[in-house]
């Protein structure tokens, strides 16, 4: 049930997935009949059909409206972001224009960049300008760099003098950085009043920022001094100090450090909030689990998309234009790859004309290769994005796959060497199928620890691409050592 908020909206609830499907059938439903009814009125034949066809329009329209605000008034804006995320371009400007102008802000917080790009070309200045005046300095932080330069100057003026100050200072830091992700919502306390004291305070404030499960212990210059866990506040003596209870080692953060180390130290610790600090200990924000939760999904995300060689985030109903653009890097790449594998294979053509099953068997050496290999690559990933991984470990872990690799070749090479003798009743061509199989396993493990491991080194995504190269490289090779060894010992 929506409980009023003190602005008088409703505050919404997420909802369970199940619903948000029924929802959304119940939304496309809707935006059928509409359709439906504009078509049936644009076929007919009579008088003054213009006129009658734009009355229906409106009608038709009105109808929709208020059909489709039931539904959705009642929706997180995070469900509501979903829905328009699941809707084609035309019919998803449609729903957009209907959703009630006071949440404009929190959905386009919600919804993916790329969806976020269409959204926000479809609306004016002033719809821009109303949109980010609902949002905190943080959250439009958040927004900032995907609004025009003179919605964010009419923003600027429109906020006071602290907010003004807090987005200039967010947007001051890279998009990437605990200075773009922090909160400036931060309830501190000195630490020469008594519990009794603090509670007082709190209650004045009314409610506390949302995810607060600690406050902030500064003294009068805003320097850090500690936190005040707000269960160790509750179960101890009122008149007891918060200097005496305090936690004086906590973990801070400044404002230029990686947000995904952030991230990590708050999937690693457990945390619900932690302070932000300048170069001089004072307070100036905090981080919260909600914000890295995104910043551990976007890097997810990232990482997906990388691995299958895509370079940006691309929204499912894109033109077909902009969905081509955005693969045809490693496309590109891949062409070259396939053209060296290619030539790899029209090297040793003479020996697949003497013995056709080389023809039917290379394949298998190449594709089992590139599995194994995007196995190991993948663990490498992950481990570099956990900070599992360092140049202390690397050596023991590139044995480690190689072994196991090896274990891998020889135990399904040899299976598959059965195969090919009772498939072709040759015992050389077994043989020589087992050994390919893991020596090109092999490869893979090489390659699929290094080459990650290698673009770490140099700054850049380690999952970008690396599957592609991987899968260029156990392709060429498994081709080049497999047929090889047949033209060694079969031809």
């Amino acid at each position: 049930m929506n409980e009023p908020t003190d602005d008088g909206l409703a505050k919404t609830e997420p909802r369970p997935a199940e619903d948000i499907a029924r929802t959304f059938g119940d939304i496309t439903e809707l935006l059928d009949k509409h359709a439906l009814i504009e078509h049936v009125v644009h076929q007919q034949a009579m008088p003054k059909h213009e006129l009658v066809e734009a009355l229906v329009h409106r009608q038709s329209l009105a109808d929709l409206k208020n059909r489709l605000q039931a539904k959705l008034e009642d929706l997180h804006p995070a469900d509501v972001a979903r829905i328009l995320e699941a809707l084609p371009p035309p019919r998803r400007l449609l729903v957009w224009d209907l959703v009630k102008a006071e949440r404009d802000g929190e959905i386009l917080l919600e919804v993916s960049d790329s969806v976020r790009e269409t959204l926000i070309a479809s609306m004016d200045t002033r719809e821009l300008v109303a949109a980010a005046e609902q949002l905190d300095a943080d959250e439009l932080a958040d927004l900032a760099p995907d609004l025009p330069r003179d919605v964010i100057q009419d923003v600027l003026e429109s906020l006071d003098a602290q907010d003004r100050a807090r987005l200039q200072s967010a947007l001051s830091y890279p998009e990437e950085s605990v200075g773009a992700a922090m909160d400036f919502e931060i309830v501190s306390v000195r630490p020469d009043i008594s519990i009794e004291t603090a509670l007082r305070y709190l209650r004045r404030l009314g409610e506390l920022p949302d995810h607060t499960d600690q406050l902030f212990v500064v003294d009068r210059d805003d320097y850090l001094l500690g936190g005040l866990p707000l269960n160790r506040m509750l179960v101890r003596d009122p008149d007891t100090n918060v200097g005496d209870i305090m936690e004086k080692e906590i973990t801070r953060f400044k404002p230029t450090d990686e947000a995904a180390d952030a991230a990590s130290a708050f999937e690693r610790y457990d945390f619900i909030s932690a302070p932000v600090v300048d170069g001089f200990n004072r307070l100036v924000g905090r981080l919260t689990v909600d914000s890295m939760v995104d910043v551990i999904r976007e890097e997810s995300d990232s990482q997906m998309l990388g691995l299958a060689g895509l370079r940006d985030e691309e929204d499912l109903f894109s033109s077909v234009w902009k969905s081509a653009q955005n693969r045809w890097l490693w496309l590109a790449i891949n062409l070259v790859t396939a053209l060296i594998a290619s030539r790899v294979i029209g090297v040793f053509e003479g020996s697949i004309e003497k013995l056709a099953a080389l023809a039917a068997l290379m394949p298998i050496v190449a594709g089992i290769g590139g599995n194994s290999g995007n196995q190991t690559t993948t663990l490498i990933v992950r481990g570099l994005a956990l900070g599992h991984i360092n140049l202390a470990n690397a050596k023991k872990l590139l044995v480690k796959e190689l072994a196991v690799s090896l274990l891998n070749g020889l135990f399904w090479g040899s299976i598959l060497g059965v195969i090919a003798y009772l498939l072709y009743h040759s015992i050389p061509l077994g043989l020589v199928m087992t050994s390919a199989m893991t020596l090109n396993l092999l490869v893979a493990a090489l390659m699929g620890t290094l080459l990650p491991l290698t673009m770490h080194r140099l700054g850049r995504d380690p999952a970008v691409g690396s599957s592609v190269l991987l899968t260029a490289t156990t392709d060429s090779m498994g081709f080049f050592i497999f047929l090889g060894l047949a033209t060694l010992f079969l031809i």
